[in-house]
């Protein structure tokens, strides 16, 4: 692994698939949440935007059923 940054609180690795490691002082890994924290802070990662929701699939649904209430 490839260091990326050192701060007084943790350490970041870049592995070998080019994805992240996170360790803190007493080389305990860091994950979940708090790593994608730090990620994001230090502009490693960027925040996922949510999906938009599918209108689409609502209506049809909606046709669906009034259809077989008929």
């Amino acid at each position: 692994m490839k260091t990326v940054k050192t701060t007084a609180e943790y350490t970041i690795f870049q592995r070998k698939d080019d994805r992240y490691a996170v360790r803190n002082n007493k080389r305990k890994a860091i994950n979940g949440d708090a790593k994608v924290e730090i990620l994001i802070k230090e502009g490693l990662m960027t925040k996922p935007e949510p999906k938009p929701a599918e209108p689409e699939a609502a209506e049809e649904s909606a046709e669906g059923e009034a259809s077989s209430e008929s």
